[in-house]
């Protein structure tokens, strides 16, 4: 990554495609780290537990605040109380939460104030994962305990750019979940999407364009 005249970063993939942004907003889980097993292993059981299929609960969770999931699937439980029960088993859970390739170095690479993270987990999970897989903790990082809408809500991905002191189009995201994509591209950022948790034709389709 290289400064430009304008102070902007610069991606260069492969040396033929340059984006220009202000700053760099990365989702956590399945573009820093690798903590799809843990994942997994905690909605499969919670499913299971509740009598739901834990494929289908498994791939609702991935990309969005456990919150959501657990409302959609117990409408008339205790959902702050069930979320926390969530929220437990995944703290406690980080067997195999590693970093992805290349995700040590690039942070490392980076203007501390030209990136942050925005993650559907909790602050305390986030903070938890980060820590397992030796990455750094960005100061202005916004989670699912800083909004009141969650992705696909363009609410996190504008409130990370605010808080780098950007708007949204001068942006650049990182995502790997539908969600996730539809977020960024409805704040206006250019979106990279990453096929480690859904193939490139889920990341291309309506579930992550909107339409």
């Amino acid at each position: 990554m290289a400064e430009s005249p304008a102070s902007s970063q610069s991606i260069v993939q492969k040396g033929t495609v340059q984006i220009q942004c202000s700053a760099l907003l990365f989702d956590l889980d399945g573009v820093l780290i690798d903590s799809t097993p843990a994942v997994e292993r905690v909605w499969r059981r919670w499913a299971i537990e509740h009598g739901f299929n834990p494929e289908e609960a498994v791939a609702r969770a991935h990309g969005r605040p456990s919150l959501t999931t657990v409302r959609e699937y117990l409408p008339n439980a205790d959902h702050e109380a069930e979320n926390r029960e969530v929220e437990r088993r995944e703290i406690e859970d980080i067997e195999g939460v590693v970093p992805l390739p290349g995700a040590v170095e690039l942070l490392r690479s980076l203007p501390e104030d030209r990136w942050t993270i925005v993650t559907s987990c909790t602050r305390r999970l986030a903070e938890v994962r980060l820590r397992a897989a030796g990455l750094p903790i960005p100061s202005r990082m916004v989670t699912s305990s800083d909004i009141v809408n969650g992705k696909p809500h363009p609410e996190p991905f504008l409130k990370g750019a605010a808080a780098l002191g950007f708007p949204g189009p001068e942006c650049v995201v990182f995502e790997d979940a539908p969600a996730g994509i539809r977020a960024g591209k409805a704040a206006g950022a250019r979106v990279i999407a990453f096929t480690t948790t859904v193939r490139a034709a889920i990341a291309r389709g309506p579930e992550a364009t909107g339409w």
